[in-house]
């Protein structure tokens, strides 16, 4: 193995290297970004090695890291072929703080730590330093998933699974995120999430190459996964994230999973997958009482006067309205308070509760968002049957009519369109959810039953 290793290096080394003159592309890319996103982000980009098919480059930080990797790196790998066009990599090495040591660029021999990006949607462990333990605010309704994923990082592999659920906006990915932080200091972790878990699976079906792909994943000390709520109703993909799954815990390597849902409640997902999920430690992060959202809104105040250098003006009797008025997840109130904020600084005033109102009259009135989910959920609960049931290929009259009906509210009532619905009902095709809304339209004119039922549901799922 140590052979193969020195036999790579030395084919690093021995690549026919093509100089460029940086100073070209850096104003290549001035006149190509625009002077703002340049001076911003890409001036501190160094070139610290070139190769004939990629090249090395040095970025001051992580976070600077994963900004361009995520916004700008089709353009830059675009522009650079202007260049040379052999280039069809790059490869980012996060420097100290703007200086570039002669002696690092060298060290080829630390190649493999290099953050490798072969294509723009290939992106892996995008840690964000800014999600850690420290700034995570706790509150009656996380600090349980904040205690466990603390204890994972103290005993690796002793909760095995760590599963995390919640609804959109929770902090789930900002527990994944600290707990990845806190585990690479001292092992090797992969973080990703579950669509772009899908994506290298499709990605290595077409290229033939399940053997990379199955070592690639298979061989991390640590395997963080989100949403995993992605996998349903997709078949070959849950297939391998199975195995992946039994690999790593055969090993004693720690998988730590975030959801939407309880893993029993992950419809279209295979029951042998849901069975390992729930084996672990399950935890679940609900929506946030009064006093953690006050707490939110005054660490949220506390970061913006840091930033600005100067009062917020929101008193404590507005806090405590928008805390009271919020129905929102933590991330919607966070965007709350930048806009009361914000309000506060180009009116220079101090924000009274009316001013509040005012500004925030479409967040506080704004209609309960409903979900298919919701309505699937609503129905066969309403009609007293199993969602499984509803959801099945079954066709009698029991099954079918309710079914129907879920999906006339779904086209009715959310933004999703024919194909999706369909998907969201067992992968039927759009035909059939047509057939459905026509079928429920017709009957809800002539059968007064149908049409009572209808609204029942209607303002079953307008209720908070």
């Amino acid at each position: 193995m140590e052979k193969k290793s020195t036999k790579l290096q030395e084919t690093f080394l021995n690549e026919e290297e093509k100089i460029l003159i940086w100073e070209d592309v850096q104003n290549a890319f001035e006149k190509f970004f625009g002077a703002e996103v340049y001076s911003s982000w890409l001036k501190n980009v160094t070139l610290l090695k070139e190769y004939n098919d990629y090249l090395i480059l040095g970025v001051p930080t992580r976070f600077f890291r994963d900004w361009i990797v995520s916004r700008y790196l089709d353009k830059i790998l675009s522009e650079l072929k202007n260049f040379k066009n052999s280039i069809n990599r790059v490869e980012f090495k996060i420097t100290d703080e703007h200086k570039v040591n002669a002696s690092d660029i060298n060290k080829i021999e630390d190649f493999n730590k290099v953050t490798e990006i072969k294509d723009s949607i290939l992106n892996y462990n995008r840690l964000n330093p800014n999600l850690n333990f420290d700034n995570y605010i706790s509150g009656t309704s996380n600090e349980i998933a904040l205690s466990s994923s603390k204890k994972v990082c103290e005993q690796v592999s002793r909760y095995n699974p760590l599963y995390i659920y919640g609804g959109v906006g929770l902090g789930k990915t900002h527990l994944l995120n600290a707990i990845g932080l806190e585990l690479e200091k001292k092992t090797n972790v992969m973080f990703i999430s579950a669509e772009r878990f899908m994506y290298h699976f499709i990605k290595s079906i077409k290229k033939n190459d399940m053997v990379n792909f199955k070592d690639f994943f298979r061989k991390s000390s640590v395997f963080i996964i989100d949403d995993i709520q992605f996998i349903r109703g997709k078949e070959g993909l849950q297939e391998e994230f199975f195995h992946t799954f039994n690999s790593l815990i055969d090993k004693s390597s720690q998988i730590i999973i975030s959801a939407d849902r309880a893993p029993m409640k992950l419809d279209r997902v295979q029951e042998r997958i849901k069975s390992r999920l729930a084996g672990g430690l399950v935890v679940d992060i609900d929506t946030p009482d009064l006093d953690l959202k006050i707490k939110i809104i005054k660490k949220r105040l506390e970061d913006i006067q840091n930033q600005f250098k100067e009062n917020s003006n929101i008193s404590e009797e507005v806090i405590k309205f928008i805390a009271t008025e919020s129905k929102t997840n933590i991330r919607e109130l966070i965007g709350v308070i930048n806009r009361i904020v914000t309000f506060s600084k180009i009116h220079k005033k101090v924000l009274s509760i009316s001013d509040c109102k005012n500004i925030l009259k479409d967040v506080f009135n704004q209609a309960k968002i409903i979900t298919v989910d919701k309505i699937q959920n609503t129905v066969s609960n309403y009609f007293n049957i199993a969602l499984a049931e509803m959801l099945s290929q079954r066709r009698s009259r029991p099954l079918a009519r309710p079914r129907q009906i879920a999906m006339y509210l779904a086209k009715k009532l959310t933004t999703r369109s024919l194909p999706e619905i369909g998907r969201r009902f067992a992968n039927r095709d759009h035909t059939t959810v047509i057939h459905a809304v026509k079928t429920i339209t017709r009957l809800s004119e002539k059968d007064e039953e149908m049409k009572k039922n209808i609204d029942q549901l209607h303002s079953l799922l307008l209720e908070e």
